[in-house]
């Protein structure tokens, strides 16, 4: 997810009561909820970065280390500026360990996928369930993390609640979008087989802004991939003639071994290739418009002479 989004995710944990453990608690939680994302440094590299992201940082190694490291940190910055609040160590510790646990649990439920077992093992795994910049979620928390500072400022001894009533809409919310994800992607999978007599491989429901209750559906198996639309009171519809992955395109394999070609191969679940122009590209079918060549787009062929992009 969105860094505005982790960030509110660990205001809301300490609205919760979380910041009543420790001083410093709360700027604790949200920068533990963002610390994982150091790597985002890596998109300095381009294409590249796409083998490094999400991964190492992300993994089983480093959500033992940046707590600790965090909380040292933390306990230097005290001694320098002292909390007008006593800071609890252990409790630091474990508001450090909670926040940062958050990320990847959030950075799952969307399509881009994350490397949870970095550096045991490099498979991605992706919820496919809520699009990487959620605005109801932004609402949603906004709002309670607000309502319960508000409450908290007028002496109220149930600041809480507000924040508590977030966490179980975010996650009634979740779990409906994931019901929806669910839903689709069998009725996806149930038409290609009608319509197209294939036994796709994968399916991806993949969410798009704002509106929840639709998913792009992206399918692809026998070598062929297509794509459809689904809506939560309409249902699925396939959409255009299945057309060929390419993965065998004497264009890609003369491009391999190019860091960004391995970079994107590395991180696509739904590589394929594709013309446009005259010219073959990389795509995966999450983010890839075959038609406009939209987004996470590696060029197999230099342009020609004399042209530019």
């Amino acid at each position: 997810m969105d860094n505005l989004t982790h960030s509110l995710a660990g205001a809301l944990l300490g609205q919760m009561g979380l910041k009543k453990t420790t001083g410093r608690a709360m700027p604790t939680l949200i920068i533990a909820a963002n610390l994982p994302d150091i790597d985002a440094v890596l998109t300095l590299l381009g294409t590249e970065s796409l083998a490094l992201r999400r991964g190492l940082t992300h993994g089983p190694i480093a959500m033992v280390v940046l707590p600790i490291l965090l909380t040292g940190i933390v306990l230097l910055y005290d001694k320098w500026r002292p909390s007008k609040e006593e800071v609890r160590p252990g409790w630091l510790l474990l508001l450090a360990f909670i926040g940062t646990l958050s990320h990847p649990a959030l950075d799952w439920l969307n399509s881009y996928g994350i490397r949870f077992l970095e550096p045991f093992s490099s498979e991605w795994f992706a919820g496919d369930t809520l699009f990487i910049i959620d605005v109801w979620v932004w609402t949603i928390l906004a709002f309670t993390v607000w309502l319960s500072r508000r409450w908290m400022k007028r002496g109220s001894s149930h600041w809480e609640k507000p924040a508590w009533a977030g966490f179980f809409l975010v996650c009634g919310y979740i779990f409906v979008n994931g019901l929806i994800t669910g839903q689709a992607e069998g009725q996806g999978r149930e038409l290609v087989g009608k319509q197209w007599r294939l036994e796709p491989g994968i399916v991806v429901a993949n969410p798009i802004p704002v509106q929840f209750w639709r998913r792009d559906i992206e399918w692809r198996g026998g070598g062929l991939y297509g794509s459809g639309s689904y809506e939560v009171f309409e249902g699925t519809l396939l959409t255009g003639a299945p057309k060929f992955i390419g993965l065998n395109d004497p264009r890609l394999e003369a491009a391999r071994g190019r860091d960004d070609v391995e970079a994107f191969l590395f991180w696509s679940r739904m590589p394929f290739v594709f013309e446009r122009g005259g010219r073959a590209f990389l795509g995966d079918q999450r983010y890839t418009d075959p038609r406009t060549g939209d987004a996470f787009v590696v060029p197999l062929e230099p342009l020609p002479e004399g042209e530019s992009e």
